[in-house]
């Protein structure tokens, strides 16, 4: 970054102003990352940012948030540092910034374009495909066949993950590589063991802070759920591959199978995480919010939702006429969800896994700024 926003250089007051307290250290990772550090460039901003996991704890135990003159407000002020810095980081840079304020429009445009342009594909090829029965193994790509889809979603997925690549290396270039330190095994194991568990989601032990005063763990339930059944979902997918390409096994397969049983707990999990993500969004405390990024945070959790409830239906109806129709509507929100990875809120995992890979380094290292 070549030049100082001004959400950077509120952070940086605060920075300054919460180094000279430290009364917050022991609620999360940022306090005792930024004490390590006497002056704060962007890159350790936005890195602290990424590292902020917004439980509002310290928003609450604050001598100096508001009303009082010092104006501290960390959540807040760290929430719209981290989305600028998914703008910031953004590959290609041309798209940075395009989903902060219509998320949610974009993501359901492209969704029900490419679900348009499935029903459409079928209906050129045979429009007695659309609705039809169809049943046994291939059933699903009678509405579009199996290259075509490989190779639609394929060139999404491949983009996507590039694109993935390019903004975490800018990411982490900026932030910088503690000197004398480097990303070890061990470093890498505890990020991973901080992120699996989200240690940092917990308000120094009570939970998060939402629309009063009294902490709960609903966000930490909520974001597992989510985060679990993307993983399930992304397992269930990997799997079937392997029957297809290596057993010769082709989808739909029986409910017991593998893929079927990985999916059906995954696509729970896509249903009453986002849910529950959503519900507690709506709970919190305006005060701890970026409004700005709103519509990027919520087309991404709608991403999900729509993802598990198109793939769960199309599970319990996939031997009946809807079969066409669903098919497409989940094949479209798997599109959105792929296109949309690098510029929403998805990303947000993404950078914060790094920071906390750079958090440990510097636990592990000792270091100071």
């Amino acid at each position: 970054m070549t030049s100082r926003s001004g959400i950077l250089q509120e952070a940086d007051r605060l920075m300054t102003v919460c180094n000279s307290c430290r009364y917050c250290e022991g609620l999360c990772a940022v306090f005792p990352a930024m004490e390590m550090r006497r002056s704060f460039s962007d890159g350790d901003l936005n890195y602290l940012a990424n590292l902020c996991h917004a439980c509002g704890a310290c928003y609450v135990d604050c001598q100096f948030s508001p009303p009082h003159e010092f104006s501290v407000n960390v959540p807040k002020t760290l929430a719209v540092a981290r989305a600028e810095s998914y703008a910031a980081y953004a590959w290609p840079g041309a798209l940075s910034g395009v989903f902060e304020r219509n998320g949610l429009v974009i993501s359901l445009v492209a969704a029900f374009s490419m679900a348009a342009f499935i029903l459409g594909f079928a209906v050129i090829n045979d429009s007695n495909l659309l609705f039809g029965v169809h049943t046994g193994p291939g059933a699903f790509y009678r509405l579009m066949p199996h290259n075509a889809m490989v190779a639609l979603f394929g060139a999404a997925f491949l983009y996507a993950i590039v694109a993935l690549v390019m903004s975490v290396r800018a990411f982490w270039r900026d932030i910088g590589e503690p000197i004398g330190a480097r990303a070890d095994g061990g470093s890498i194991f505890q990020a991973i063991r901080d992120a699996g568990e989200l240690r940092y989601l917990h308000g120094g032990g009570v939970g998060c802070y939402n629309e009063d005063d009294r902490p709960t763990d609903r966000r930490k339930f909520y974001h597992h759920l989510t985060f679990y059944g993307f993983l399930l979902c992304f397992a269930a997918t990997s799997v079937a591959t392997l029957y297809h390409y290596f057993l010769g096994r082709e989808a739909p397969y029986a409910w017991w199978d593998l893929p079927v049983v990985l999916g059906s707990l995954g696509g729970i999990g896509l249903i009453v995480g986002p849910t529950g993500l959503l519900l507690a969004k709506a709970r919190r405390d305006p005060a701890l919010l970026d409004d700005i990024s709103y519509g990027m945070d919520v087309g991404f959790i709608a991403m999900l939702f729509l993802t598990g409830i198109t793939g769960m239906a199309l599970l319990l109806l996939r031997a009946t006429p809807a079969m066409g129709p669903l098919l497409a509507l989940h094949l479209g929100a798997v599109f959105a969800l792929f296109i949309t990875m690098p510029y929403g809120k998805f990303v947000h995992g993404i950078y914060r896994f790094a920071a906390l890979v750079r958090y440990a380094q510097e636990r592990r290292h000792g270091l100071n700024g």
